[in-house]
């Protein structure tokens, strides 16, 4: 499936039995009180008929007063009116009561199933989306990412308790008046139901649009999303450079777009109301012309007559509930149909059926043939051929977009390679288990990603079986025994998102640290020290001295020390091979590659050293 999530547009939104069995499993562990609320409804349905009902007596006794309807109470006579006058202020208040209870009861039912259900689809999509490769937040934006993730379970799940709630509560409030309306007069029940029928089928022909706006406004809600995210990460750039205008005003596109959207389902949506309104109006005139008749033809009481009217006109409400509940019903659908998309989104990288178990590197990694390329056409490694021996480090050197990143992300399997193959010691990568690959491979990147939480967190991440001994030796390895000296918490000091409270030198020691503590027996360094000033890289660089120590180790630099202490240099020339051996050899080549290289940008470094 395509992992660019703008293209996942609810297919199945229409396939309400589909989704129903897709959504069942977790509305299972919910399931007693969810029929609980359900069946809660049908009374708070049926309710609505009890005041029409209570007309035709109140004005066939009380008011208009029947002297010959008595009844004997303890062996006094009692007339009905009298009698039935006393008790309806106590039953006024009592189903006051009854019927605040009950939708009490409701309320707080559909909210904690509402929310059970949510919180269980927004776990398992988390999980979905913590095994996804890194091709899949290559192709989509964070807002859009969080949209999706976030807002569209609850919109799936929160809602559907709702709907279904307000859907059965309203149909038998419907067949409740309806039934009245039969006990009053058949004649006028059949006109009142079908002006009824009439009036709602407009419903369903609103299905698609309300499909194809909340598609788009999902996709708007994810770029204003985006433009948040942007706007709070890149707050320096956007102050540097006086942005403060454009993302103001891409921001305000983003609310037009957004209310355009709104709006464009009202005018399709919305007259659905006055017509509603039309119809039964024209209803309710029929039913009072043929009522006339038949209360002066003596075919109908003025109790029955007003006991009706009042049914008719109480009717309206559920019906146009109805509308709403449905139009509300299929948008809920909608987003079900998102979500069970992202489900169905798998990683492309995953174990083979019958992994093999990485325990360690014995001999050598070996890339044959390797080609790969990020979009189709576009190749960015061509036939790379190359052999690192156990406890080499090989450093990675070339023009900038060359391919050297993409050599060593293609070793975790970050991505899988177009054609060749990558080997640890005869085995191709892409035969062993995903987890034990990853575990053989420590990674220190030019910017390191610190999680909130304290540096002692970060660094334990690399091993969180490891003991306070283990912890306190990478600290010293990785010099930053200075640093946490200074805190008031030391090592249990809080480092902020993304560690934004540390400097660069700071952050790049905790994920050496981090490294070291993992242990692994294959490091990546890419541009470890690039962003650092002098005086932060010498620290760094004899951080990483500890860290490279009898590990095989492939390191992209861009400073000439670290070069020229690698065993061997690989020139990466537009995503080939070009040149391979040590710093002496290849600078007898004459206009290679890396000599020109050398002449560009190292020269100057080794005279600054001098």
């Amino acid at each position: 499936m395509d992992y660019k999530l703008q293209n996942t547009v609810s297919k199945d939104a229409f396939k309400y039995g589909y989704l129903l069995k897709r959504i069942f499993p977790y509305i299972k562990p919910v399931l007693g009180r969810a029929f609980i609320n359900l069946l809660i409804a049908i009374p708070l349905g049926l309710l609505d008929g009890v005041v029409a009902l209570s007309l035709k007596p109140y004005l066939d006794l009380v008011v208009n007063g029947n002297p010959e309807m008595t009844v004997k109470i303890l062996g006094q006579t009692v007339h009905i009116q009298a009698w039935f006058a006393a008790i309806i202020p106590f039953g006024i208040v009592g189903f006051a009561l009854f019927q605040g209870i009950l939708k009490y009861l409701s309320n707080y039912l559909t909210d904690w199933t509402g929310n059970k259900i949510s919180n269980s689809l927004k776990i398992d999509l988390f999980k979905r989306l913590t095994c996804m490769d890194p091709q899949f937040y290559d192709v989509n934006s964070s807002g859009l990412v969080l949209t999706r993730f976030l807002s569209d379970p609850d919109a799936a799940s929160k809602n559907i308790i709702e709907a279904l709630k307000s859907f059965i509560a309203t149909a038998f409030g419907v067949v409740g008046l309806v039934a009245v309306l039969l006990y009053n007069s058949w004649q006028l029940a059949l006109i009142g139901v079908t002006v009824m029928a009439i009036a709602i089928t407009p419903v369903t022909f609103i299905r698609k649009k309300i499909k194809s706006v909340s598609n788009a406004a999902m996709v708007v809600g994810g770029n204003m999303t985006t433009n948040f995210n942007e706007t709070f990460a890149g707050n320096k750039i956007m102050a540097a450079y006086n942005l403060q205008e454009t993302q103001n005003e891409k921001f305000e596109n983003q609310i037009h777009q957004q209310f355009d959207l709104a709006m464009s389902l009202t005018k399709r949506v919305g007259w659905m109301s006055p017509i509603m309104y039309f119809v039964c109006s024209i209803g309710i005139a029929i039913v009072m012309t043929y009522g006339n008749h038949l209360i002066l033809s003596g075919q109908m009481t003025a109790g029955s007559f007003a006991s009706f009217v009042t049914s008719l006109l109480l009717l309206y409400k559920p019906t146009k509930n109805l509308g709403n509940t449905l139009t509300s019903l299929q948008g809920t659908f909608v987003a079900m149909g998102r979500v069970f998309e992202l489900f169905d989104l798998n990683p492309h990288i995953t174990s083979p059926k019958d992994p093999i178990p990485l325990h360690n590197l014995h001999n050598l990694i070996e890339f044959k043939n390797v080609s790969f390329e990020y979009e189709e056409g576009v190749p960015v490694l061509k036939n790379i051929n190359l052999k690192v021996y156990k406890d080499e480090t090989i450093a990675l050197v070339g023009n900038s977009g060359g391919g050297k990143s993409t050599i060593v992300n293609l070793i975790p399997r970050f991505y899988d390679v177009k054609s060749g193959a990558i080997e640890f010691d005869g085995v191709d990568i892409r035969k062993f288990d995903l987890h034990s690959l990853r575990d053989n491979i420590s990674f220190v990147f030019q910017d390191n990603f610190l999680f909130s939480g304290t540096i002692r967190d970060n660094i334990m991440m690399g091993n969180p079986d490891a003991t306070d001994e283990d912890l306190q030796k990478v600290i010293a390895m990785a010099h930053l025994n200075e640093f946490i000296d200074t805190l008031d918490k030391g090592i249990d000091t809080f480092v902020g998102e993304r560690g934004t409270t540390l400097s660069g030198g700071q952050r790049q020691r905790v994920a050496i640290a981090r490294a070291m503590l993992k242990d692994a027996p294959i490091v990546i360094l890419d541009e470890a020290t690039s962003a650092l000033d002098n005086k932060s890289e010498a620290i760094v660089q004899k951080a990483l001295d500890n860290l490279m120590k009898d590990k095989t180790v492939f390191v992209i630099a861009h400073r000439l020390s670290t070069i020229k202490n690698a065993h061997r240099i690989a020139v990466i020339n537009e995503g080939e091979l070009a040149e391979l051996g040590t710093h002496d050899e290849l600078m007898q080549i004459d206009n290679g590659v890396y000599k020109t290289l050398y002449e560009m940008q190292f020269k100057n470094q080794e005279e600054a050293i001098a």
